[in-house]
């Protein structure tokens, strides 16, 4: 095991790694910019190392310095949390060249994965269904055009170096897909330094549904059920939910153990994600994400697994200890994602919090590194708490999550907290009725009405 582990990464997901290492005895540093010097994370580390001002390239995204504070505080692993350097192939190499395991995939791995068109030859290899469109980068306009008549409109047009919902055109029509295939490489060159497009069936009605999985690169690997993200803004989770509710048992198992399979036959290492669309009976691959999920909680809550200690453990070299058949699933857990943004305007919303009160009771739990006279500072994403909920079904689970809202009090900052009490009590998602598209028309009508 490791005895100092360098959490580069901020907010609840860096006290929810140094709460991880704690329970099995490991060393903690934090990292942090001169904007976070007061920080639940910095506050609670055994260690701290300043790396930079606020704006995340000269601080979070700063490999060098993150290394140099690894090697001043004698860490022997880094683990990167999500977002920032997380999925970061260049940076997951450096920590290895430099004697440090790094808590994540092989780099290799994280490289394939997070180029679309790699991972949509590598999800066709490991035999997971994928979503019909171009094989790889389109090179003319004929091209784009012979595939769309194949698959059928609507299509999407895709930036290869796109992501988080950025760098994709939807194309209705055959009279639309000139100027949409040549604006779109131009808005991919502009926006990501990268005009290469590629082109997939556009589905549009359907659920997002991800399923977790360990490996421990030596052949074994488990997944450890699905969760249905499927309400989402602007391509951004805002529910997740573990089990998925549209699915039924036999859907489950069989999607499950073909995932599974595949990590196994890829050698994959560690935590990750693989991502389907799933409509009218049938799951398409979308991605692979290389790291920890910031829903990771649903799934803890109903298998009874710490995902960042077993991503610790695997990293230090130790065999998976679960076997598929040992794992089991039991009630029904939610996350909703709250962010400091105007409830009404959805406007960013930072400040200082001026006064905190968490919920609890039965069944909640809540991932979050506010505290009364935290900042949160503009600088970076707008999540500052995950609220969590388990009960025996669905229904008990959302009754419990929609009390625990309820109960939260922010004060100092916006919150989305009476957006979420909204959501949890619309007819559409408390009769699991709602496709990918659904938020978007529930944020558009609601703005309408005010």
């Amino acid at each position: 095991m490791f005895r100092k582990i360098l959490i580069a990464n901020r907010g609840e997901i860096a006290v929810r790694i140094l709460r991880a290492c704690r329970d099995l005895g490991v060393q903690t540093v934090a990292v942090h910019s001169t904007a976070d010097a007061a920080a639940m994370h910095v506050r609670l580390a055994d260690e701290s190392v300043c790396i930079g001002p606020p704006p995340a390239g000269e601080s979070y995204l700063n490999k060098a310095s993150i290394l140099a504070a690894a090697e001043i505080a004698g860490a022997d692993a880094i683990h990167p949390g999500y977002g920032f350097l997380s999925e970061n192939a260049d940076f997951a190499a450096m920590v290895e060249d430099h004697g440090l395991a790094f808590i994540g995939p092989r780099p290799e791995h994280i490289r394939t994965m997070g180029d679309k068109i790699e991972a949509k030859r590598a999800a066709l290899e490991l035999d997971l269904p994928v979503v019909p469109g171009s094989p790889g980068p389109l090179t003319t306009f004929e091209e784009a055009s012979a595939t769309a008549d194949e698959v059928g409109y609507p299509v999407l047009i895709k930036a290869v170096a796109g992501g988080g919902g950025r760098g994709m055109t939807l194309v209705w029509s055959e009279a639309d897909l000139e100027e949409a295939y040549r604006t779109a490489r131009g808005e991919a060159l502009a926006g990501f330094g990268d005009d290469r497009v590629y082109l997939e069936k556009y589905l549009d009605h359907p659920r997002h549904i991800e399923v977790q999985v360990l490996g421990d690169g030596q052949g074994h690997a488990v997944h450890l059920g699905e969760r249905d993200c499927t309400l989402q803004r602007r391509h951004q989770k805002v529910l997740e939910e573990a089990p998925a509710p549209i699915l039924t048992a036999t859907q489950r198992h069989e999607l499950g153990e073909r995932v599974a399979v595949a990590m196994r036959r890829l050698g994959y290492r560690g935590a990750g994600t693989v991502e389907f669309l799933y409509q009218d009976g049938t799951f398409a691959f979308i991605e692979m994400n290389t790291r920890l999920q910031v829903e990771h909680p649903v799934t803890e809550l109903v298998s009874g697994i710490d995902l960042v200690v077993e991503q610790i453990r695997i990293a230090a070299g130790e065999p998976l200890r679960l076997g598929q058949d040992a794992i089991r699933f039991d009630g029904h857990a939610m996350e909703l994602r709250i962010t400091a943004e105007d409830s009404e305007t959805l406007l960013p919303m930072p400040g200082r919090v001026t006064y905190y009160h968490a919920p609890g009771g039965p069944g909640i739990r809540v991932d979050s590194a506010l505290y009364a006279g935290a900042v949160v500072p503009p600088y970076y994403d707008s999540l500052i708490a995950k609220l969590i909920s388990w009960g025996p079904d669905r229904e008990t689970c959302r009754k419990r999550l929609l009390r625990a809202l309820q109960e939260y009090v922010i004060e100092g900052c916006g919150t989305t907290i009476p957006l979420l009490r909204e959501l949890l009590t619309a007819e559409d998602v408390q009769a699991n009725r709602y496709d990918t598209g659904w938020l978007g028309r529930f944020l558009e009508a609601r703005a309408r009405g005010r």
